[in-house]
């Protein structure tokens, strides 16, 4: 029979491993105050978000700003950034695009690597480079395991003309995980729970739009691009 004394022992011990793996989790993950930043405005480098400013495809002084919260391994947003990359391309003169990194980890477990290589990719410049190529060969690295992965990704920084040691190095760097985290705690800030998550100028694009963009040609989505710029007076484009 067990004495009471062996069960208060006991006791102490469970509730000291479980508040170390509390402590261990906070570290791993550590929480980003984001109550306030305005999230619909590009947003500058500062020290939450690892000196790392939001990056930008087209018009950094649009008052019209497409924001997409995405993940680098799912399949949904790999299906929509075809359009995407189209449509930030024929709007790069009246629009802002903006990425924002919203790994989805538990079921995509290379989602945060991608997001790495991109963020490291940029503090040489070739942001943009980097997500559209891992888009791109995205069935070539998402079932990767291990070091593979890494060994992937350094393959793709060499195929765009990187400093492989530098974008090594940066892969892993605490600020670059500063980034991301920053990110997504946008993300969780306004209860975004799949990707890709649209906002356009502070309102959330409709799954109708979404699907559109993932399996037509993103016409509804360019409707409502030309109805925000006529706004704000300045001419859409003319159609592709």
């Amino acid at each position: 029979m067990v004495s009471k004394r062996a069960w208060i022992i006991f006791a102490v011990i469970v509730v000291g491993l479980l508040t170390a793996l509390v402590i261990t989790s906070r570290n791993a993950n550590p929480v980003v105050d984001v109550s306030n930043v305005k999230e619909n405005t590009i947003l500058a480098a500062t020290p939450a978000s690892g000196n790392i400013a939001d990056e930008v495809y087209g018009n950094t002084s649009s008052k019209v700003i497409l924001i997409e919260y995405g993940d680098l391994q799912c399949p949904a947003c790999g299906s929509a950034h075809p359009n995407i990359r189209k449509i930030t391309e024929q709007y790069k003169d009246q629009l802002a695009f903006i990425f924002r990194n919203f790994p989805l980890s538990t079921i995509h477990p290379n989602a945060r690597s991608g997001s790495a290589a991109a963020e490291a990719a940029g503090l040489q410049g070739k942001y943009w480079d980097m997500n559209n190529y891992l888009y791109e060969h995205q069935s070539d690295w998402v079932d990767l395991t291990g070091t593979n992965v890494t060994t992937a990704l350094v393959s793709y920084a060499k195929d765009l003309g990187l400093n492989t040691t530098k974008f090594t190095s940066d892969l892993a760097a605490d600020n670059v995980n500063k980034k991301i985290s920053f990110d997504q705690a946008i993300g969780n800030k306004l209860n975004i729970n799949s990707t890709p998550t649209f906002y356009l100028n502070g309102v959330q694009l409709s799954s109708d739009v979404i699907s559109d963009v993932q399996q037509s040609n993103g016409d509804k989505l360019r409707a409502l691009i030309n109805a925000d710029l006529q706004k704000v007076g300045v001419t859409p484009p003319a159609s592709s």
